[in-house]
């Protein structure tokens, strides 16, 4: 399987020489791959993501220079085939390792504590102030937020209510009405957002106890700021989430609708399992509501 991948790559980049590969198993939506150490390779796993991952790195391009953290630069490209298994993107690899949970709490230093937040929360402002590219603007303009989570919503009832128990479902309707009925909801200002904004896309260095980069904007497009903060909310919790809202905009405003965004979290790998046939992301995203 791998030698298929570095055939494509040596096809459309012929005086690349690989002389180690090594897959990276975290990836939903993508086959990565490491190679010499150096370079990281992304192929799409699925037709109907080949359009969103060329957008990826357009948008790439487009924001490298407006954010103060490291993000991928898609210096190798093949988009002349839009077909699984041959299109991809590679760059060079940011060093450091995913800022799980497990390495923030071993942290005893508040200063670094507050560095680290202080430079998420500088990211995410950058990121939502952009000046949206136009081919991010097309896409589902007209579609509002509160339109968005009323299709999910749907969705939800109709693939995931028969495998739920009943007060798990009621708790999941009683939660989305309060999101959907509250008025302050249905006019949301949507901005650039990462949309994936968790522990594994979010790269520090231990020895130096900074943040060295941002990783996958397979997610990111047109949405709710506070989508961004609920990822930081449910990866490292609500003591950490607090000191990043007492640094973002109007954080403590939003701090409702970031709390809404995260109870569906489990419920849209769920719905991710089920859509692409992927028995373990159903499973870990069910779970807790059988």
């Amino acid at each position: 399987m791998i030698s298929t991948y570095v055939q494509r790559i040596k096809e459309v980049y012929p005086d690349l020489h690989i002389q180690d590969v090594k897959r990276n198993e975290i990836g939903q939506n993508n086959d990565v791959f490491i190679i010499n150490r150096s370079l990281v390779f992304r192929f799409p796993k699925y037709k109907q993501g080949l359009e969103k991952f060329k957008r990826e790195t357009g948008l790439l391009e487009t924001i490298r220079k407006t954010v103060t953290l490291q993000i991928p630069y898609p210096a190798y490209q093949s988009f002349d085939e839009l077909e699984v298994g041959k299109t991809f993107m590679g760059y060079s690899l940011i060093e450091g390792a995913p800022l799980w949970k497990d390495e923030l709490i071993t942290i005893k230093s508040q200063k670094f504590i507050n560095e680290i937040a202080s430079q998420l929360v500088m990211f995410l402002i950058e990121l939502h102030s952009i000046d949206i590219p136009k081919a991010i603007r097309l896409q589902k303009q007209y579609e509002s937020i509160h339109g968005i989570i009323e299709v999910l919503f749907t969705r939800i009832k109709e693939k995931l209510f028969p495998f739920m128990r009943l007060d798990a479902r009621e708790k999941v309707v009683e939660n989305f009405n309060a999101f959907l009925n509250n008025i302050d909801n249905q006019s949301l200002k949507k901005t650039l957002i990462h949309g994936d904004f968790g522990a594994s896309n979010i790269i520090w260095n231990p020895k130096d106890k900074r943040i060295a980069g941002i990783i996958d904007f397979g997610g990111s497009g047109l949405g709710d700021p506070a989508y961004d903060l609920a990822g930081i909310l449910s990866s490292y919790g609500e003591e950490f989430f607090e000191i990043c809202t007492k640094l973002y905009p109007n954080g403590r405003q939003i701090s409702e609708r970031v709390h809404f965004y995260r109870s569906t979290f489990a419920l849209q790998e769920a719905l991710h399992g089920i859509d692409h046939n992927d028995a373990e992301a159903f499973e870990d995203g069910i779970k807790e509501f059988r």
